[in-house]
């Protein structure tokens, strides 16, 4: 256990931290099952919304600095080809 006051502070703030992390990594975890399902039952309308709100999604983690840069980048190409890929089929 920390002794000094600001570093149990820093233990308080890196708890709440992972906490608020964990959530919204979960989030999009979730949403990128969702988006998974619809391409492969070929569902071209849902699949446009749910890469509309993880798009959303991960721009707010970047801001936040929950996820990389490049990280979000190869998320949001990856999957904008699967949505494209279902529109040519």
């Amino acid at each position: 256990m920390p002794i000094l006051e600001n570093a149990k502070k820093a233990l308080r703030q890196s708890v709440k931290h992972e906490k608020r992390n964990q959530t919204i990594k979960a989030e999009i975890h979730s949403l990128r099952v969702k988006l998974r399902k619809a391409v492969t039952s070929k569902k071209i309308d849902e699949a446009k919304e749910v890469v509309k709100l993880i798009g959303k999604k991960l721009d707010k983690a970047q801001s936040k600095k929950i996820f990389k840069k490049n990280t979000v980048a190869r998320l949001k190409s990856r999957m904008m080809q699967k949505v494209n890929a279902l529109k040519i089929s």
